[in-house]
């Protein structure tokens, strides 16, 4: 059976795109920090949960050698863990920097990295969760759209690092998703992408032929005019 990892598992667009997994036959594990939402979101997919907090290495260790350990394979990993403070570059801590860039890219970064073996193996699939803040100026969320923009690099350069191999990488760049993060925008949900919107760009990706690449989708949503908005 195929199986998938997905960080940030237990809610939005990493809860999604598992149940979308999950459906489509993938054995599961999830990983988020809080052990009794991943447990709650473990349950509610027959998956494996795991607590984890991907700025920690250990972290990110311990949960490929668990997803391993109970899945023997790797074919898609889904990093979708991620976090957003908003203000501008004058005003934001090092403190509120460092936890946006541990999250969204060394997180992402240290999860693939001791997952790639076990990609290889499966010649599988990396999905990162970045965001359109990582293709344009976003002015009062400076350090998240850095961080999403890193993500978006990195995910190019794991796709020519990995060409032999046969691991491909995609960065999924949604504007607005209808999920916590977003609430603080005042837009009716209804308004907003929807999580689900995203795990059917990843099912798209998972059917492609072996010889076909996406490296970046952006997301827009409906209504935003340029300039755009995130």
């Amino acid at each position: 059976m195929k199986s998938a990892l997905v960080t940030g598992g237990s809610s939005g667009i990493g809860f999604a795109i598992a149940r979308m997994l999950r459906d489509d036959g993938y054995a599961l594990t999830l990983a988020s920090r809080t052990p009794e939402r991943v447990g709650a979101a473990a349950d509610e997919l027959g998956a494996l949960g795991v607590a984890a907090d991907v700025s920690r290495e250990e972290d990110c260790e311990r949960l490929v050698a668990a997803h391993a350990e109970r899945h023997g394979c790797l074919d898609v990993l889904v990093n979708a863990a991620g976090i957003g403070i908003a203000g501008t570059i004058g005003d934001l801590s090092t403190k509120r920097y460092d936890l946006q860039m541990d999250i969204n890219v060394r997180g992402a970064f240290v999860v693939t990295r001791e997952a790639l073996p076990h990609l290889r193996a499966a010649r599988g699939f990396v999905i990162n969760i970045a965001s359109i803040a990582g293709t344009m100026p976003t002015p009062g969320l400076s350090i998240y759209g850095a961080s999403k923009a890193a993500l978006i690099a990195l995910t190019k350069s794991l796709n020519h690092e990995e060409a032999a191999s046969g691991v491909r990488a995609t960065a999924i760049c949604p504007g607005f998703v209808d999920t916590r993060m977003a609430e603080w925008t005042g837009l009716p949900g209804e308004a907003m992408i929807q999580p689900e919107d995203c795990a059917e760009l990843v099912r798209t990706l998972l059917h492609l032929s072996p010889h076909a690449r996406v490296p970046e989708i952006v997301i827009e949503r409906v209504g935003d005019e340029p300039p755009f908005k995130a």
